[in-house]
């Protein structure tokens, strides 16, 4: 039996921000297995995380189609699980995501949890009107990273209209995900997160995009520290903050579901 734990992260009540599956392993099981588990939950993401030492894990994410490189609520979740059930007077979790190599860490941050992700700049791109057709809107400015596509556009009533073409979205030649984004007279920015090119329509509330949208959103408003909110239908608010070297993202949660997987 696995240890199985459903936390919605980034939300100040349940059935909002994003559910994560969260698995506690006692070692590695089988791939096969784990995108078994992920394609039954049918969440954005599941974590399967295994104990190395006292405050130290492994950590790996699934999509219910696929392994994925890099997810901030379901790290989020993990470590809201392991403070809460497994490490209780722990400060800090330190992660290791051996799909990538990346190295994160998670603090507690009075009723938050803190996670440090690494800092990723996009890039420009050059316009295509395929990236308009597949979201509905035309965008101010287009960026990239090595792994997504950030639609940039002036107005976050458009961010919160949007009702993108998902066949035309996961066609879209560069993205692995695709990022709306705009300035918010209530918060700092906007956002919304869709993915479809792994089974996910739009994912609630992203943690991971923060890595490139903290750069951006901190050179153009000249802050360091930084509030998104993530329209989505759940909707979540996320607490940012660029050091120049990686960037911090925090938030609540609520823990919804204990239980074990058979």
């Amino acid at each position: 039996m696995i240890p199985y734990y459903v936390v919605d992260a980034f939300a100040s009540k349940p059935f909002e921000g994003n559910p994560a599956g969260v698995c506690v392993l006692d070692n590695w099981i089988d791939n096969e297995l784990m995108q078994q588990i992920a394609a039954e939950n049918r969440l954005s993401e599941t974590a399967f995380v295994v104990r190395q030492s006292t405050g130290s894990y492994m950590l790996r994410w699934f999509t219910p189609t696929n392994e994925i490189d890099l997810c901030g609520h379901a790290t989020f979740g993990t470590a809201f699980v392991l403070f809460r059930f497994y490490e209780p007077d722990a400060e800090v979790l330190r992660f290791y995501a051996p799909y990538k190599g990346y190295d994160l860490v998670c603090k507690r941050a009075g009723d938050r949890i803190q996670m440090e992700f690494p800092r990723i700049e996009p890039q420009p791109l050059p316009f295509q009107q395929t990236m308009a057709d597949a979201v509905g809107a035309m965008p101010h400015d287009v960026l990239a990273t090595e792994r997504d596509l950030i639609l940039v556009f002036d107005n976050e009533a458009v961010v919160n209209s949007l009702q993108p073409n998902m066949p035309k979205v996961a066609q879209l030649e560069h993205g692995l995900s695709v990022y709306a984004t705009a300035p918010s007279k209530t918060w700092d920015y906007v956002a919304r997160a869709f993915w479809p090119k792994i089974g996910i329509p739009e994912d609630p509330v992203c943690g991971s995009m923060q890595s490139a949208l903290v750069p951006y959103w901190s050179k153009r408003l000249d802050k360091r520290k930084l509030v998104c909110r993530q329209t989505s239908a759940r909707g979540g608010t996320v607490w940012c903050e660029d050091t120049g070297s990686a960037v911090l993202i925090s938030g609540t949660g609520t823990l919804y579901l204990q239980g074990q997987i058979l």
